[in-house]
């Protein structure tokens, strides 16, 4: 008997050791085991990919950036002349697309009232008329416009650049990562709604308010009031009751993190062109950073993810990047008009740099995209999932060493096609489901499953070498 006992003593020694040294390498890595790089062996197809960076910008629709990309679905034109014009009832005319050089932009409303009226039941021509309505105060009271958009700030302007659109001239790396990697010209916002909406949508997948937050019963489909929820950041109880994908990662024992930078807010709460700007940091529980607001991230204890951006450059030198994260900019590096676009682009163009020259790109994949389409034309009507959405068209791109090259996908994606793919990737293709997610909610659908959203995959081609990473610095 003794003799027969030996072996299984010394396997049992063996796998008690490996398993506390494996503890003990994931403890010095900072996160937990999954997600923590592509060097386990035998990871396949979308299992490539072990860290997810989402970078979300601020308020630029598709045509407004690659409205004139080759080979995308852009502005309508034929013969080299655009057949769209919206009309204006101050010049008595209809303005058509235009070629804007400036460095910065004025927009227009970006409210829930602002994309009803832009859609227009389909025929896509409210923009110059909110634009009109929306600039009134532009030139009083407190509002804040940059120096060099001040001459352009006035409602009586009779080429508003909402009907403008920037090309490679201002947007070279932009461009280059489309040439490079890939363009997604039917990414829709998530929701009809403005910031407030699409950034819930981003981490959960729906937005609604709560009259009891505590329980999650009590939450119901919304798009306005956000920002009255939303106000303040010293409230002690969260106003979000319902299920995050937070939940979902921390069950699963997936590491993550909400990145911030610190300055001012990129947005006005309510949607308008201009407002005076306020202050934006780690703690402040606001639009641009809606995660402190969810009950499931203080159950979890998992407030303190949310972190100081300076946390990201250094997780991606190091190559200890989260398994998930999340990117929001602020008032000067968010592209939100009146900010410079250059200014911009350079701050984006830092993070993937970072990412591309740190020990963890041969396993990430960034998505790049703009929360809402900032009151900017876009010619595409909006497909109807639910209520809540789709909302009007904004720029995608995906920038990965396993993503195809110079693919334009033109299937219908939204917001919520980055939640699918991380739980596709990271959780096994578990979904955020009052059903089986173990956290009921009343949420009127998952959005994830929608019929209409394509699958995010065929953006890669994971039997490929991993690409070497373009860096460009600037621009």
């Amino acid at each position: 008997m003794r003799a027969r006992f030996v072996v299984p003593f010394f396997a049992i020694v063996t796998t008690v050791v490996m398993i506390a040294v494996a503890a003990r390498l994931d403890a010095d890595s900072g996160h937990p085991k999954t997600g923590s790089g592509n060097r386990e062996a035998g990871l396949t197809g979308i299992h490539k990919i072990q860290h997810v960076i989402f970078i979300v910008q601020e308020n630029r629709s598709f045509d407004n950036y690659f409205g004139t990309y080759p080979g995308a679905d852009g502005i309508p034109r034929k013969d080299g002349r655009f057949t769209v014009c919206v009309s204006d009832q101050l010049s008595h005319s209809c303005i058509r697309p235009f070629h804007d050089t400036h460095d910065c932009d004025i927009g227009g409303p970006h409210s829930t009232r602002a994309m009803t009226v832009d859609i227009h039941n389909g025929k896509m021509d409210g923009y110059v008329g909110m634009y009109r309505v929306g600039s009134a105060g532009l030139m009083h009271g407190s509002v804040v416009i940059s120096r060099p958009c001040r001459a352009r700030a006035s409602p009586n302007n009779l080429r508003p650049d909402v009907r403008g659109f920037h090309t490679r001239q201002e947007l070279p790396n932009y461009w280059a990562y489309a040439h490079r990697y890939v363009l997604q010209d039917h990414m829709f916002e998530s929701s009809r709604g403005s910031s407030l909406s699409s950034h819930l949508y981003m981490v959960s997948g729906w937005s609604a308010v709560c009259s009891h937050p505590t329980n999650p019963g009590s939450c119901k489909s919304a798009l306005d009031g956000l920002e009255k929820q939303d106000e303040g950041s010293t409230r002690e109880i969260p106003e979000y009751g319902w299920t995050d994908l937070t939940w979902l990662l921390h069950e699963a024992g997936v590491s993550w993190a909400y990145f911030v930078a610190p300055g001012t807010q990129p947005d006005c709460d309510d949607g308008a062109i201009t407002c005076t700007p306020h202050p934006q940091k780690v703690g402040t529980r606001e639009i641009w950073n809606p995660l402190p607001d969810f009950q499931t991230v203080h159950q979890d204890q998992q407030t303190a993810n949310v972190q100081t951006l300076d946390n990201f450059s250094a997780d991606a030198a190091a190559g200890t990047l989260p398994a998930v994260s999340w990117i929001v900019p602020n008032g000067k590096t968010s592209e939100h008009p009146t900010a410079s676009i250059r200014v911009g682009q350079a701050y984006v163009t830092k993070l993937i740099d970072a990412i591309m020259q740190g020990p963890n790109w041969d396993s990430s994949a960034i998505f790049l995209t703009w929360d809402d389409w900032g009151g900017f034309y876009d010619h595409l009507r909006p497909p109807r999932v639910d209520a809540q959405g789709y909302g009007i068209r904004v720029p995608g791109l995906v920038i990965s060493p396993y993503a195809r090259k110079g693919y334009i996908d033109h299937r219908v994606l939204s917001l919520d096609a980055y939640l699918r793919f991380v739980e596709d990737a990271l959780l096994s293709g578990q979904r955020i489901d009052p059903k089986t997610d173990g956290r009921w909610d009343p949420r009127p659908d998952v959005r994830e499953s929608a019929t209409v959203l394509h699958d995010l995959r065929r953006d890669f081609d994971f039997s490929q070498a991993p690409r070497p990473p373009l860096i460009l610095h600037g621009p």
